[in-house]
């Protein structure tokens, strides 16, 4: 082995996961089309990935050391083409394409996956071979040992895309552009990987055709490197054993990314998930780099947890018997949110169709009807509808039902900064609240273990403040709990009663020792319990500048609450907890000004108010007047709020 790259082990300090991948979907225009996914590509180098969602073309791979223009396809061993409309130009923000059919047909729809070079997770090489033969050397800025190494040879069809994966050791080869199962060299030491080069036995593996070009992609391996003290892991080349039945595995975060090979037995086609394009529990849209195959779609079989991915079917493709290879991606943003505006957006609707957009993608929708109407959530890791003819995963938050799944759907198409209302909510005038998982802002978490002291995993990354969870398959009241430095008020969602401290009977839902950084659990009772009860749960936190949950004390007069914003606050929650009062909900879109604001509650059915001034604005948070009813400003009375500025 060669000597290990100590200079890098450093670099990627302040680095996060946004920063380097994403997968960004559109549809083609058969011209010149920008994709701006924030990804820096023209200085820092990398490798962007596309294929057609709707209908079967080849794949097309450009990266940065070939340059643009030069098209490679994952699912052939020809070799690469010069494209003048492919991908004309990378960008410190994107990239550019042209009206290469392929990957820009007018109406078509496309998924690219864009990959920066950089330490700890991808790198790229090239080299031109010179003939000779045994194990060749190459170097490499990875700065730790690769997980996974993609070869191909660009300048002429020698060869496949052949494949090196730890899992499989340096003895073994697979094929990214086959079905086959891995293959062993007729050497132990086919190929050679450290922390600054690999080699490849040419004379097992060839790749070294004197005058032959060839590019290698190489991929990083639990390497950490990334969050704000370097130490997080963001890409893991791992493996499992498949066990025809169902089975959890764990990467110590959850996923965006998953490319998957049964590598152990012949015959199966390798898998690309997304969470962009539906990798959820109810759905998951696949690719296969093998193929020219349009996207299909599986049904609950595999999908994402808060610490890897777990799989819910005996599926050859996925568990049956055998080795199974992946590469797996941590799911961003990773850092946390400095203006709400990154995070949170309030939009008003009323058609069919109707496109909310955002400055992010969306993660969670809450609907509310500002009529007498059903209000809502809807969200990403349930799964939103591809089309607007599928269902989306609906829970209504003013009654105990449980989940339905109408379609058409509630809401569709949440691709990248969008969201658009399906039919079902169609002609309703709606209040959108769209929210993106963030840390230290929001998260959410599924779980079909939701029982008296097992811990259930979250990344919100501190210790939530404001909890809410509900029975996804059965009816069960929504329980919540506000968390007060420690002093824990167990809430119901669904009603107006008042929230209660733990000594008291309805207080076994939640208790101090139960809610902390890394996991929450309930405590001795509760409508949501037991092995099997599937439950969402919605976990929030206050961010210095961008959200604050908090507690003030009615005055009866007019008080300012301060969430130490700068700009006001443009959604403003309130709940009385000492003793019975509605959820009361106002927002910037609809207005929060000195004079009348609209609320509504999401605890009822009742249509919006508009003839009241309970709540004004202020630069650090808002108001309450002494207008206010009870419900929000008895004297003596408490108070819990969310603030989002």
């Amino acid at each position: 082995m060669f000597s290990a790259n100590t200079t890098q082990v450093a670099a990627n300090a302040a680095n996060y996961i946004e920063d380097v991948f994403s997968t960004w979907l559109y549809t083609g225009n058969g011209t010149v089309q920008t994709i701006t996914n924030n990804i820096d590509l023209s200085t820092k180098g990398g490798m962007v990935w596309m294929k057609s969602r709707s209908a079967a073309t080849d794949h097309a791979i450009y990266d940065t050391a070939r340059g643009a223009l030069f098209d490679i396809a994952s699912n052939t061993t020809g070799s690469q083409t010069v494209q003048a409309t492919g991908l004309t130009a990378f960008g410190t923000t994107g990239f550019t394409i042209g009206a290469l059919a392929k990957i820009n047909t007018s109406a078509a729809t496309y998924v690219s996956w864009t990959f920066r070079k950089q330490p700890k997770f991808f790198d790229i090489v090239t080299w031109t071979g010179t003939g000779a033969s045994g194990a060749i050397s190459h170097s490499h800025s990875l700065g730790s040992e690769p997980g996974c190494i993609i070869v191909k040879a660009t300048s002429t069809s020698e060869g496949a895309w052949y494949t090196y994966h730890r899992s499989l050791g340096v003895g073994k080869v697979i094929v990214l552009n086959s079905t086959n199962a891995s293959e062993n060299a007729t050497s132990p030491n086919a190929w050679s990987v450290d922390s600054t080069q690999f080699s490849i036995n040419t004379s097992q593996l060839g790749m070294n055709t004197s005058g032959t070009t060839y590019v290698a992609y190489l991929f990083a391996h639990n390497a950490a490197g990334f969050g704000s003290a370097g130490t997080d892991d963001v890409i893991s080349c791992g493996s499992y054993t498949g066990n025809a039945a169902t089975q959890q595995i764990t990467l110590g975060y959850e996923p965006q990314f998953l490319l998957i090979k049964q590598a152990g037995i012949s015959g199966n086609n390798w898998l690309i998930f997304d969470n962009m394009r539906g990798f959820s529990l109810t759905a998951e849209a696949y690719l296969q780099p093998n193929t020219s195959n349009a996207e299909s779609s599986l049904s609950g079989l595999i999908y994402p947890t808060a610490t890897g991915f777990f799989i819910n079917t005996a599926i050859g493709s996925l568990n049956d018997s055998g080795t199974y290879i992946y590469i797996a991606i941590r799911r961003g943003p990773m850092k946390t949110p400095t203006v709400g505006t990154s995070v949170f957006a309030p939009i008003l609707s009323s058609t069919t169709g109707a496109t909310s957009t955002s400055n992010f993608p969306v993660d969670m929708v809450i609907a509310g009807s500002r009529g007498t109407e059903q209000k809502g959530i809807s969200d990403r890791l349930r799964g939103f509808a591809i089309t607007s003819s599928d269902s989306t995963p609906w829970l209504v938050t003013q009654t105990t039902a449980a989940e339905t799944s109408p379609a058409p759907p509630t809401y569709y198409n949440a691709i990248n900064t969008s969201i658009q209302t399906g039919s079902y909510l169609g002609g309703i005038s709606l209040a959108n609240y769209l929210f993106r998982r963030a840390p230290g802002f929001f998260d959410e978490v599924c779980s079909s273990n939701f029982i008296d002291g097992t811990p259930i995993n979250h990344n919100l990354g501190i210790t939530p403040e404001l909890i809410v969870v509900k029975t996804r398959g059965a009816v069960a009241a929504w329980m919540g709990a506000v968390n007060e430095a420690g002093n824990i008020r167990n809430l119901s969602i669904n009603t107006n009663s008042g929230g209660y401290l733990p000594s008291l009977v309805y207080s076994s839902y939640f208790n101090a020792t139960t809610i902390n950084p890394a996991g929450i659990f309930n405590g001795a009772g509760g409508d949501a319990k037991g092995t099997g009860t599937s439950v969402v749960i919605y976990l929030f936190a206050t961010v210095v500048g961008v959200s604050k949950i908090g507690s003030y004390t009615g005055t009866g007069a007019l008080q300012t609450v301060n969430c130490s914003f700068t700009t006001g606050a443009r959604f403003v929650l309130i709940k009385r907890t000492d003793s019975t009062g509605d959820w009361y909900v106002w927002d910037s879109a609809r207005g929060i000004s000195s004079g009348n604001d609209p609320y509504f509650l999401l605890n009822t059915t009742g249509a919006e108010v508009t003839s009241t001034n309970y709540v004004d604005t202020d630069a650090t948070g808002f108001k309450v007047t002494a207008a206010a009813p009870a419900d929000l400003n008895a004297s003596g009375g408490t108070y819990i709020f969310l603030a989002i500025a």
